[in-house]
């Protein structure tokens, strides 16, 4: 079902174009949900977030990745949920403009191999183009981040492969509930006090508040 809601969008203001598209479905073994998706007419912008039918409490769910079945593990990622790779040090946070979306183990680790290598490809094209001015510090120090970089490409990719020879898990936190790891040796926990006041929740929130 789709409609019209009455609020400007929230990128480029537009007061007429913002519109609601709602549709309840059913995800094994994480229950009915609604999928909403907020679109503006005018400039295209787009957001999407899995509001479950029965009220959830916050949560952190955690896998540990010791089985290239491991990689098939469905992942429901709300846009309030933090994702992690702690073994890696990988994180991603939910921003203003923070979407959901549902994939698998695979295709998380994926999403941060995406990220590293832009990382790696501009930070080896400015160290390429920069001329004078450049101290003897900044150049090793350039040097080093861009190796590091590498790094996580290579384990990121022995980890996606299931032929990693290092411990690594994936993690979930999500302190409005909207996120899951469904499989059998996922396991979930309530938050912390200290990670209810740390965690972003993203633009979840808005999207509630359209949706009532």
């Amino acid at each position: 079902m789709q409609s019209k809601v009455a609020h400007p969008c929230p990128v480029c203001g537009d007061e007429d174009q913002l519109s609601m598209l709602a549709r309840t479905d059913e995800i094994p073994y994480f229950g009915e949900h609604t999928q909403v998706t907020l679109l503006c007419d005018a400039c295209g912008w787009r957001q999407t977030d899995f509001i479950p039918s029965e009220k959830s409490e916050p949560a952190a769910w955690s896998l540990e990745i010791t089985d290239p079945v491991h990689l098939s593990a469905r992942v429901v990622r709300g846009s309030s949920g933090t994702v992690r790779i702690p073994e890696l040090d990988l994180e991603v946070s939910p921003g203003t403009h923070s979407t959901g979306y549902v994939t698998n183990v695979e295709g998380i680790i994926e999403r941060f191999l995406g990220v590293v290598k832009i990382f790696t490809r501009r930070g080896a094209a400015e160290q390429a183009d920069r001329t004078g001015g450049q101290t003897e510090e900044e150049s090793p120090s350039d040097a080093e981040e861009i190796a590091e970089a590498e790094k996580l490409i290579v384990a990121l990719e022995s980890l996606k492969q299931g032929t990693n020879e290092f411990p690594a898990s994936l993690e979930l936190l999500d302190p409005l509930g909207h996120s899951a790891i469904l499989h059998d040796d996922a396991c979930s926990r309530n938050l912390t006090d200290e990670e209810l006041q740390s965690l972003p929740v993203g633009p979840s929130a808005a999207i509630l508040e359209f949706e009532s």
